[in-house]
């Protein structure tokens, strides 16, 4: 098996990363419902936290503790981000949901196409 197959087989991790982000975007661009859009941005940042965490792990790699006998260590930095992101993340989706229920409250409907035709939309 050339190098080039075997790398592509290997690197299954970044097609599944891929694919989420061009789904989460997909989901954000082309949805009116306003819930909708809130899950697409949810993969996308999925998509990211993957992006960051497959490089992070190293095969045959320990934790980053200073022994003689140990020549490969993993770095715990992208873990760490990462979970800072999924913080930060939670707490974005749940500032949008907030939005999407006063907006409801106010306008009836969370359908940005509804939302215009009303008049009162900007």
């Amino acid at each position: 098996m050339s190098p080039a197959i075997e790398t592509l087989i290997t690197s299954y991790n970044y097609w599944i990363t891929i694919f989420l982000m061009v789904a989460g975007l997909y989901t954000v661009i082309a949805k009116d419902n306003m819930i909708k859009k809130l899950v697409g941005l949810s993969l996308f940042q999925t998509s990211v936290y993957l992006l960051y965490l497959s490089p992070g792990k190293i095969l045959g790699g320990t934790a980053p503790i200073i022994d003689p006998a140990l020549k490969v260590y993993s770095n715990p930095l992208p873990h760490v981000l990462i979970l800072t992101a999924i913080v930060v993340g939670v707490a974005t989706i749940a500032l949008g949901l907030a939005l999407v229920v006063r907006i409801n409250e106010e306008y009836g409907t969370i359908e940005e196409d509804e939302i215009f035709e009303t008049g009162t939309g900007k």
